[in-house]
C-alpha cells in the first residue's frame, strides 16, 4: 500500500518523534493530505465507557504541542474517579433521578479539572496490579449499587458514611491517587500540576445543531451521557462544519462526539462514510462495496438532522479527536479521527478517515478553542 501522510507522535516522556505513516489509498480511495496536527500515540479505553475523557485528554495532549510544549500522558482514570465522586453527588442529591453510568460529555473533563486538578499516567494509572487497561463492568455495577442503597435511606436519613464508602469501593478498583507526586525532580498536586501545564479551560467552547432549540443561545443537550446538565452553544450546521473546517485550517484539533452504530462507520475498514441511499434500502452488493471506493454521499440538511435527533436515530454513542484532514480523489474532505480502541486496522494505527456528509449528518457535538470559530461566528454566540 502506498504511503504518503507523515503523522508526527511524540514520544511520551523521550521528546523525541517518530514518524507513524497513515495510508494514502484504502482499497480504490486515493487521499491526499491536507492538514494533520500534532497527536500523542493513540490509547485503548477496552472494556469502558470512558471515550469522553480519552478523547479529551488527546484534545489536551495536542493542546500542548501546538503552544510548543513537550506533551504529558495524562492519567484518564484520575479523571474518570473524580467523575464518579460527582456523580454520585449528584445522583443522591436528585434522589436517585439522574443518569449514572461509564459516559459523560467533554464538559465534565473541563469541570472535573477545574476542581480536582490534573494528573500524569506516570503518577496514577488507575489500574489494578497486573491490568493494563480499563475494565469497568464491575466496578460500574458496584458503584451503582452504593448509591441506589444510600437513596433508600434504610435509617430515615442519609449517614456521614455513605460518601467514604462509596469511595472506598471505588479505590478498591481504581487505588487512591497520591495527594502529591513528582515530574521531572518538580513536587505537584493535581491542582498545582494542572495550573502548571498552561491550559486556560475558560478557553474551549462546546458547540452543537439542532433546531428544537435556538440558534446562537446556549442550552443544555437532552442526551442520558450530560448527567451533569453542561450548556451547548446552537449553530447550524453550515456553522459547525465551517467551524471544524477553520479550527483544522489553523492548526487546532477537535474533540467529536457522534453517533457510531451506523452501518458505514466501521473502525475495521478505517472509514466512516454517508452514502446517498440509506443502508436499509441497499442491495446486498452496495452493502458490501461502499467500504472498497469512495459513493455517491448525501448532505444532510438541518432538518434532517433534526428527524434523526428527535427519532433516536442518531444518538450520541462515542467521542473521538480530530486531528486533521484529507481528500479523495472526488474532492470529497475526510476528517482524521484518532480513536480510543486501539489498533483495529492495522494501516490505521488507530485512526479512522470520516467523510465529511457523514460527519454532517452524525455530529452529536464539538469542543473547539474559541479561537478556533470564525469570527463572525464567534460575534453571533457573544464569546
Amino acid at each position: 500500500m502506498k504511503k504518503l501522510l507523515t503523522l508526527l507522535v511524540f514520544c511520551i516522556g523521550l521528546g523525541t518523534l517518530s514518524a507513524q505513516d497513515l495510508p494514502t489509498s484504502l482499497n480504490d480511495y486515493q487521499f491526499t493530505l491536507k492538514k494533520m496536527a500534532g497527536a500523542t500515540p493513540v490509547e485503548n479505553q477496552n472494556k469502558s465507557g470512558t471515550c469522553w475523557v480519552y478523547s479529551a485528554n488527546s484534545f489536551f495532549e495536542s493542546e500542548l504541542i501546538r503552544m510548543g510544549k513537550t506533551p504529558v500522558n495524562l492519567s484518564e482514570m484520575y479523571t474518570v474517579r473524580a467523575g464518579y465522586l460527582e456523580r454520585a453527588e449528584n445522583y443522591v442529591r436528585r434522589q436517585g433521578a439522574a443518569a449514572f453510568g461509564q459516559g459523560a460529555e467533554t464538559h465534565d473533563v473541563l469541570n472535573i479539572t477545574r476542581k480536582y486538578g490534573l494528573m500524569p499516567y506516570s503518577a496514577y494509572s488507575g489500574f489494578p496490579a497486573g491490568q493494563e487497561k480499563p475494565v469497568h463492568g464491575e466496578l460500574e455495577a458496584v458503584l451503582k449499587a452504593i448509591v441506589d442503597a444510600v437513596v433508600k435511606m434504610p435509617d430515615g436519613k442519609l449517614s456521614n458514611q455513605w460518601k467514604k464508602a462509596y469511595a472506598g469501593a471505588l479505590d478498591g478498583y481504581l487505588g487512591a491517587p497520591p495527594a502529591k507526586f513528582m515530574v521531572d525532580g518538580k513536587e505537584y498536586t493535581p491542582q498545582s500540576f494542572s495550573q502548571n501545564l498552561g491550559i486556560n479551560l475558560d478557553n474551549y467552547v462546546p458547540l452543537t445543531s439542532y433546531n428544537h432549540q435556538p440558534f446562537y443561545k446556549p442550552f443544555v443537550l437532552e442526551v442520558s451521557d450530560n448527567w451533569s446538565n453542561g450548556i451547548f452553544y446552537n449553530v447550524p450546521i453550515d456553522e459547525l462544519v465551517q467551524t471544524a473546517d477553520n479550527a483544522l485550517e489553523n492548526g487546532y484539533t477537535i474533540v467529536w462526539a457522534t453517533d457510531v452504530s451506523e452501518k458505514t462507520f466501521s473502525a475495521k475498514e478505517g472509514l466512516a462514510v454517508w452514502p446517498q441511499t440509506a443502508w436499509e434500502d441497499m442491495k446486498d452488493d452496495e452493502k458490501a462495496a461502499w467500504f472498497k471506493a469512495p459513493v455517491k454521499e448525501k448532505w444532510v440538511t438541518q432538518e434532517e438532522r433534526q428527524v434523526g435527533f428527535d427519532q433516536l436515530t442518531t444518538t450520541d454513542d462515542h467521542g473521538m479527536h480530530i486531528t486533521g484532514y484529507v481528500t479523495d480523489q472526488g474532492g470529497t474532505k475526510y476528517y482524521i479521527v484518532k480513536n480510543s480502541w486501539g489498533v483495529v486496522k492495522p494501516e490505521m494505527a488507530g485512526y479512522l478517515y470520516v467523510s465529511q456528509p457523514y460527519f454532517r449528518s452524525k455530529t452529536m457535538s464539538i469542543l473547539v478553542h474559541k479561537d478556533a470559530i470564525p469570527a463572525a461566528i464567534r460575534k453571533k454566540l457573544g464569546l
